[in-house]
């Protein structure tokens, strides 16, 4: 009998950067043999598509693929219709298997994730090795999550009752009060001042010993980000989270998703301007998707967040698939008519 599969998660807000860093560890797995599997917040399967298309992962059907994508919610919340099958279906090859990725909704909480190792038919085969909370430099500096943070960090030590966080707030820090590493992505959008603030700032919310590790493009070493051999199921008290008394966790109703399909070609600039605009308009927190460019035989895909879009080709279209233009919208009480007519 093979040993237990260690399982890395990777959790992190909405656009951190944790599907640039999978592909990258795929891409630098070293010979390892890697299961991934992705969970996404949305209708349309995004991050499972930029995985596949990293040109290292199986190309197989989704029954034999190590790549395993679900795309009916939360996994912290579905893990009882999704979550145990799949592992069922992954421990009947592990020993096929070295280590599995696990990449959360940016909208989940990692803790209930981490308790269904505990379960009898899941715990004789895999292991939660650490959990890496993906956290975006920009996004924090620039007040993504807080105004000033100076200030709410002054306000929550004053007043440890306080009952007005938002649940974004709340769910940043459950991220973190789990992790056994932080890894501060787009350190090169900001100057080294305003890194060392939020590095620093980040490491006294942590749990003594959690490192904080900055890194772009998702370029870390696998030998980082693997082989914690923390045990983490195990180790859940050390790891509080505001949803330690609730039998059940409830997302903001308020937050969705818009998934948006357009048999039609965008221009790349006319396209962004379109979508500026609308995150200006509406209280979007993401975008991502693929994007069908007249006159290109490759693949553009589109990833956005805060003020700030970028933009890649991936890869070429496939004679097989339709080029269609398929886009996820993630944010606060979001009307699909509205994003539809924008783009009439």
């Amino acid at each position: 009998m093979a040993a237990k599969i260690p399982v890395t998660v990777i959790t992190g807000f909405l656009g951190s950067g944790k599907t640039t860093t999978i592909r990258h560890l795929l891409q630098n797995n070293q010979g390892r043999r890697i299961a991934v599997l992705v969970n996404e917040f949305g209708e349309v399967g995004i991050d499972g598509e930029l995985l596949r298309s990293c040109q290292v992962c199986d190309e197989d059907e989704p029954a034999t693929s190590n790549i395993i994508e679900l795309t009916n919610g939360c996994l912290c919340c579905t893990v009882q219709e999704e979550f145990f099958p799949t592992m069922q279906e992954l421990l009947k090859r592990r020993d096929q298997i070295d280590c599995m990725l696990i990449e959360t909704s940016g909208l989940a909480l990692p803790k209930p994730l981490v308790q269904a190792f505990r379960w009898p038919e899941i715990r004789g085969g895999a292991t939660v090795d650490g959990v890496v909370t993906v956290v975006d430099c920009e996004a924090v500096a620039t007040g993504t999550l807080a105004k000033d943070l100076e200030a709410l960090n002054a306000q929550r030590l004053a007043d440890p009752s306080l009952e007005h966080e938002t649940p974004l707030e709340e769910l940043f820090e459950d991220q973190l009060a789990c992790a056994d590493l932080v890894l501060l992505t787009k350190v090169d959008l900001v100057d080294e001042a305003t890194r060392d603030r939020i590095q620093s700032w980040l490491q006294q919310q942590l749990r003594p010993g959690v490192k904080v590790v900055p890194c772009a493009a998702g370029s870390v070493s696998a030998d980082l980000l693997l082989g914690f051999n923390a045990a983490v199921e195990d180790d859940l008290a050390a790891r509080p989270s505001h949803h330690d008394t609730e039998e059940d966790h409830d997302h903001d109703d308020e937050i969705n998703s818009v998934p948006l399909v357009l048999d039609r070609g965008f221009d790349p600039q006319t396209l962004q301007a379109t979508l500026r605009e609308l995150m200006h308009k509406l209280e979007i927190y993401r975008v991502k998707g693929f994007v069908n460019v007249p006159n290109k035989p490759l693949r553009l895909v589109v990833q956005g967040v805060g003020d700030r879009i970028e933009s890649f080709y991936d890869r070429p279209w496939r004679t097989t698939e339709e080029r269609l233009t398929r886009l996820v919208f993630i944010g606060r009480s979001l009307d699909s008519q509205t994003i539809a007519e924008a783009f009439q």
